[in-house]
């Protein structure tokens, strides 16, 4: 089978020894035909294999592949180069507009991990200082807040109230036996701030603006979370309100309610005590300590004659005693 590959390396053997080209010397050395030799001829000259010297074209010799590639490629070289050169400007170009992109959408502005308690207050107190409109603050643990912390709040809560800003804050109903407390929440509603409690929360949280969200840490550490995310604060607040609308108010935290919110706690450990959930995460959930915790389910399991947590739940089902939803507000989804 005739490959003309064969026939073309060939004419090439014969130009490069040689130097010159006769088409009949090599149709009859190689053994082919001298239409195939002139065939060749041509492919060779087409891949820059043989070169006619300008002043003598009858002077025709053959070149090192390597010679020929370089001579090819030269043209699509620079073809690669004018696009590389393109592509480098259109970076350049589209690169000045990155820093506008990533400072609405990028992680470290969205979402901000402040690892220390003095960073934590320093940044509170940046964000109470640039509020316009209203604060948003859910304060689980009852009375368990730092007094350092509370006054260093009280401070802060009443410099905005005094310049008209919004304040709400939920706490759990517990706060409403704790001194401090009580005279934190009477100070600041004299001013204008609203307070209310319920007998679970959803987690401590403070929202500025409906802008800026603070939300602790995962490892229980003094360190916060700062949130920028305009879904994820929007998400934060609706949680927020749903709490609000079910809490109770404490406008009056010396003397009003409290019998009220002692049932209510009373009706959910009952609740908690038959889901079958342990003394450390009740207390946790009501924002009360483990101590206190202990004594009401003594007291609750006495009153209901248990000897078991299972007995307990059994003995309030039959009592009418779990038929009031004292779940906590279900997520927005």
């Amino acid at each position: 089978m005739y490959d003309p590959l064969d026939s073309d390396i060939a004419v090439y053997s014969w130009v490069l020894e040689h130097r010159a080209v006769d088409q009949q010397a090599i149709a009859e050395t190689i053994g082919i035909t001298p239409e195939r030799v002139r065939s060749s001829i041509e492919r060779l000259f087409r891949a820059h294999l043989l070169h006619a010297n300008p002043e003598d074209p009858s002077d025709v010799y053959a070149v090192a592949p390597e010679t020929a590639t370089a001579e090819l490629a030269a043209p699509l070289e620079t073809h690669i180069r004018e696009n590389e050169r393109r592509i480098a400007v259109m970076r350049e170009t589209l690169s000045r507009f990155s820093p506008y992109y990533h400072r609405r959408r990028s992680p470290r502005e969205a979402l901000e991990i402040l690892e220390n308690v003095q960073d934590v207050r320093n940044a509170l107190n940046r964000a109470s200082e640039r509020c316009r409109e209203e604060v948003l603050s859910c304060q689980p643990g009852g009375g368990s807040r730092v007094p350092e912390a509370m006054q260093e709040a009280l401070l802060r809560d009443q410099a905005m109230l005094e310049r008209g800003i919004v304040l709400r804050t939920l706490y759990h109903h517990t706060a409403r036996f704790n001194g401090p407390s009580q005279a934190y929440v009477a100070a600041n509603s004299d001013l204008g701030g609203q307070y209310r409690t319920s007998h679970e929360l959803f987690g401590r949280l403070i929202v500025f603006d409906r802008e800026l969200a603070f939300i602790p840490v995962q490892d229980d550490s003094w360190g916060a979370v700062v949130i920028r995310e305009a879904s994820t604060v929007a998400y934060l607040c609706q949680i927020f309100e749903q709490t609000w609308d079910r809490a109770t108010p404490f406008a009056d935290p010396v003397g009003q309610g409290l019998e009220e919110v002692s049932r209510e706690i009373h009706e959910t450990i009952v609740q908690l005590l038959a889901a079958g959930i342990k003394d450390e995460a009740i207390a946790r959930r009501l924002g009360m300590s483990l101590r206190t915790a202990r004594r009401h389910i003594a007291d609750i399991m006495e009153q209901l004659e248990a000897t078991s947590r299972f007995q307990a739940g059994a003995n309030a089902a039959a009592r009418g005693l779990l038929g009031a939803d004292t779940r906590p507000p279900r997520l927005p989804l």
